[in-house]
């Protein structure tokens, strides 16, 4: 099991870890990390494995149950047991932790005014689709989210992260703003990311501390992908 760093600090970009496996293929596992792997619509980490006189790039990272996969470009691989220094590309990281809080805030948003679920989402550094049960969309009903969002990310609220049983998770209402369900039902424990005053989801991404951090948001772009599904694109500066 990696003990995932990135859960508790999205700010922490180095680390020293052990490697406890290789993979025939010449993936690595270790005992930490806090490279994010592919998930919840936000893309991985990239960065690099240092390790004697060795300096790999991580190209991708992949989890799988409770284990982390970093794949890296390099033939020779750490060995098992071998002490590794990790450090991640801070740039890209910081870009999508500002982008997954715009997220946030356009969904709180249009769920306090407008009741509409979550069908979909994606992600790439200061750019994001999300997809919402909306019957009509309308460039004046953009604008006015528009509007919205921004006045939340100029109040500078907080952005807390918290740890609570699967049970007293599911008292919270509201808390899964996705038409369908996503947590698997094995897990005994719900990671959730508040948003003060505004948003409160369950969340396994990384996030800035303050919604003042994700910069000015502008939706580039609307469409229709179904009768009651509309699609919303923002960029952030």
């Amino acid at each position: 099991m990696t003990e995932l760093l990135y859960l508790t600090n999205a700010y922490l970009y180095e680390f020293d870890a052990r490697v406890v496996d290789v993979s025939n293929d010449g993936h690595v596992m270790l005992d930490c990390t806090c490279f994010y792997p592919s998930g919840g619509g936000q893309p991985c980490d990239s960065g690099t494995l240092n390790f004697e006189n060795t300096q790999c790039n991580v190209l991708k990272v992949v989890k799988e149950g409770n284990q982390i996969w970093h794949v890296i470009d390099e033939e020779y691989c750490p060995n098992i047991g071998q002490s590794v220094k990790g450090l991640i590309d801070w740039d890209l990281r910081y870009n999508l932790m500002r982008t997954h809080t715009a997220m946030h805030i356009l969904c709180g948003v249009i769920w306090r005014d407008y009741g509409a679920s979550v069908t979909g989402g994606n992600m790439t550094p200061l750019r994001g689709r999300m997809d919402f049960e909306f019957a009509n969309m309308t460039i004046d009903l953009v604008k006015d989210i528009e509007s919205s969002i921004n006045v939340e990310i100029n109040k500078a609220r907080d952005v807390k992260v918290n740890v609570m049983p699967r049970d007293e998770a599911f008292q919270i209402p509201d808390l899964i703003r996705t038409k369908i369900n996503l947590l698997p039902k094995g897990i005994t424990e719900v990671r959730t990311v508040e948003i003060v005053g505004l948003d409160l989801q369950a969340d396994g991404g990384t996030h800035v501390s303050n919604t003042q951090e994700v910069g000015q948001m502008h939706i580039v772009d609307y469409k229709s992908k179904g009768r009651i599904n509309k699609r919303l694109v923002i960029e952030i500066s």
